[in-house]
């Protein structure tokens, strides 16, 4: 069921349940949304197209919404192909459309349509309004959240806030479960936006001075009610604060016998009180481990060394950390190696790019497999990670 917006401003997106790799890199067994809006008034505007895998059922349900008219505008918030691919096609089929954008929009669009829109170009700058008729729109800059032409679009009668990709997430509106929004949302921030914190900070700061009574997003359900929890934890993934309290303890085990160790080292941490994540980095898909790595506020790594150095899927986590801007946690380190452990050595190295990281001693050495004498080592460590 599509969602209700208002009377005059219907959802006209779609769903797409058979993609598997979002952005060709992160799982989507619920599939996604490809939001786009209409608004029906004197001036009949849509709120940005679809990806190109939607076209047939986007162009249907905009024909629809129609019912015989044509769009004086076209809103682009944001040039990403999913969003944007129909551009060109919108524009030929209604030539007397106007484009609206800012004047970086506009530098960029020909590098994915190579054909001349400059004389339907309207462009708009932070704070600037059109009117519509009953409705007003009034445009916000939201540069590298994610990419430097975003745009937000707050519509001023109804208290609309079209927010871009911000608080989008994965999973397409046919599986979406209300219940549980935070998950798909966090994997989807932290992998997509999660880099930009400063950014959104700004962006947050700007929507705290409007009234808003729902929010649209490019991605994801259309959000009315409880707005203040969303807001707030886009306030707390955005300041890389920690969302909860617990260590997640992610391993990287080769024939089994760190994984081992990283078990008991769990059983410890739990035994203390914590919230303990346990997460075998080999197996589980890096768009989750970062989603785990920022929701709490400790971590532990465990890895096997190999070539005299870290076991290579530990290695592929660490630099999507130091990708996404992870920083302000509480790291300890645990390796295993047979002759030469070098792993915790080389985690650390990789680590110390990042900002306000706070590493705990001991750091763990295991030599092949766990034995009792480790166990004394392990509790430290254990001790170490859960003190406040």
């Amino acid at each position: 069921m599509k969602p209700v917006i208002t009377n005059d401003i219907l959802y006209i997106g779609t769903d797409d349940t058979t993609i598997d790799l979002f952005e060709s890199q992160y799982p989507v067994p619920e599939g996604v949304s490809y939001n786009s809006y209409l608004i029906l008034d004197e001036k009949i505007t849509v709120m940005d197209t679809v990806d190109a895998r939607g076209t047939e059922d986007w162009l249907s349900n905009l024909k629809e919404g129609l019912n015989g008219k044509s769009p004086d505008y076209l809103v682009i918030s944001h040039l990403e192909p999913d969003h944007a691919a129909n551009i060109a096609t919108l524009a030929e089929m209604y030539p007397d459309m106007k484009l609206i954008g800012n004047t970086k929009t506009f530098s960029m669009l020909p590098q994915f349509f190579h054909k001349d829109f400059s004389t339907r170009q309207v462009v708009v700058k932070e704070g600037d309004t059109l009117s519509l008729g009953k409705h007003t729109l009034q445009f916000f800059m939201a540069p590298m959240v994610h990419w430097p032409e975003v745009m937000v679009t707050y519509e001023q009668s109804e208290k609309i806030l079209f927010s871009a990709d911000g608080f989008g997430k994965f999973g397409a509106l046919v599986n979406d479960d209300p219940e549980d929004w935070a998950c798909e949302a966090r994997r989807y921030y932290f992998n997509i936006v999660g880099k930009y914190g400063v950014q959104v900070q700004a962006l947050l700061k700007k929507a705290a001075t409007l009234d808003i009574s729902v929010i649209c997003p490019l991605h994801g359900p259309v959000l009315r009610e409880n707005l203040g929890y969303y807001i707030g934890l886009y306030d707390t993934w955005s300041s890389y604060k920690a969302e909860k309290s617990g260590v997640v303890i992610a391993y990287a085990s080769i024939h089994g016998n760190t994984k081992k160790a990283a078990e008991k080292l769990a059983e410890m941490v739990e035994a203390k009180g914590e919230k303990v994540e346990l997460c075998d980095v080999s197996r589980t898909m890096v768009s989750e481990l970062i989603e785990s790595a920022f929701e709490y506020d400790r971590m532990i790594l465990a890895a096997a060394t190999y070539d005299a150095g870290i076991f290579s899927p530990m290695e592929d986590f660490i630099h999507h950390l130091q990708a996404k801007g992870f920083k302000n946690r509480k790291i300890g380190l645990m390796e295993n190696g047979s002759w030469g452990p070098m792993a915790a050595k080389k985690m650390r190295e990789e680590l110390e790019t990042l900002k306000d990281i706070t590493f705990v001693d001991p750091v763990v050495t295991i030599k092949s497999s766990m034995s009792e004498e480790d166990i004394p080592q392990m509790e430290a460590l254990a001790a170490a990670i859960c003190e406040k």
